[in-house]
């Protein structure tokens, strides 16, 4: 595109929607649901799986922050050996489930990546859709249900030749 087309362009759109992307533009009901019968990702299931996205993402940081203020308040010096034996291994529970839980943020930020990047919903592997009733289930899927099957098929495979 030449600048001066660009340009015309820009011009057309109200200064503060210049920098705007697709995701800042596009709008949904709050009850829309991604259906088959549009076109697969487009601006309205991306912007659906975007926003189902970010709203897991805050209450996982949520919970991770709850936790720590939980930890920080937490008095480790129980009388009993048995008590404090009992609150550390909550504890290490409880680290456990958040350091899961970032690596769940790590593969949303992936996913939000992929959706400005209109790359969203497609195999990593294959570059098919992976379909709506899978991302609804699980958004941070990157393989359809076939690949992912290969994929595990092939990590069982290599464990149990490493086993041999």
């Amino acid at each position: 595109m030449s600048k001066e087309n660009n340009k015309l362009i820009k011009n057309k759109l109200p200064a503060n929607e210049e920098n705007k992307s697709f995701l800042d533009i596009t709008h949904i009901d709050p009850n829309y649901l991604p259906s088959e019968d549009e076109e697969y990702m487009c601006d309205e299931q991306l912007k659906y799986f975007s926003v189902k996205l970010n709203n897991w993402r805050n209450h996982l940081i949520n919970e991770s922050n709850q936790t720590l203020e939980s930890l920080k308040s937490k008095h480790m010096r129980e009388p009993d050996d048995a008590d404090r034996a009992t609150a550390e291994s909550d504890t290490n529970i409880e680290l456990r489930t958040r350091e899961r839980y970032l690596k769940l943020i790590s593969k949303i930020d992936g996913a939000l990546h992929k959706i400005k990047n209109k790359t969203f919903g497609y195999c990593e592997e294959t570059g098919e859709e992976i379909g709506l009733k899978r991302l609804e289930a699980r958004p941070v899927a990157n393989l359809t249900v076939i690949a992912q099957e290969a994929r595990e098929r092939k990590e069982k495979l290599m464990h149990e030749n490493d086993a041999e």
